[in-house]
């Protein structure tokens, strides 16, 4: 018998525990909301961001700055990405970035690359006072030595799998999955 090559890791009341945890963890690991900015990474990444940032606010009296990162300008594979990559926004908080904790917030990290892009493209907008690196599900495989502050669900890196974050704005749900390819799942 086949097993499905879509395995659940998240289903909606877990990623939304996650993001609880997660944002308690972020306001112990900064001393508090003071001089704390989250940056999405483009596109899960910013509706996390925005999860984190109203969890944030439920909790504590301040309103927490935020923006997005479109890092396709800073990607170190841009040439075999095509001839026509989908460019998108970023955005910065009014205030800036300098001397701020600034939360990198994306949905997946695997070999790092996207973080070490998002932050090349921090550094050119401004200098964070330190920047920590947020993530729903971290799945190892790294190529680039970075590793994740803060994390919703540790998956270990598997051959011929991927994770899919889903969130309600774009997906319609909200969720997180492991894809597997089909061939190894018999």
């Amino acid at each position: 018998m086949n097993e499905s090559p879509r395995v659940c890791l998240l289903n909606q009341e877990a990623v939304e525990r996650a993001l609880s945890r997660m944002a308690r963890e972020l306001l112990e690991k900064n001393g508090g909301p003071a001089n704390l900015v989250l940056m999405g990474i483009h596109r899960r990444g910013v509706q996390l961001a925005d999860r984190l940032k109203a969890e944030i606010e439920k909790t504590e009296a301040n309103e927490i700055p935020s923006g997005s990162l479109d890092i396709t300008f800073y990607r170190d594979d841009l040439m075999t990405i095509g001839p026509r990559p989908v460019i998108g926004e970023s955005e910065l908080p009014p205030a800036g970035i300098d001397d701020t904790a600034v939360v990198i917030v994306d949905d997946v990290l695997h070999t790092g690359r996207t973080a070490r892009a998002a932050m090349n493209e921090l550094m050119d907008w401004g200098r964070p006072s330190r920047i920590l690196l947020c993530v729903l599900v971290d799945r190892g495989g790294r190529e680039v030595p970075i590793q994740p502050d803060v994390v919703g669900k540790v998956q270990e890196d598997l051959p011929n799998a991927h994770v899919e974050v889903l969130v309600p704005e774009l997906d319609g749900e909200l969720g997180a999955y492991l894809l597997r390819n089909p061939e190894d799942a018999k």
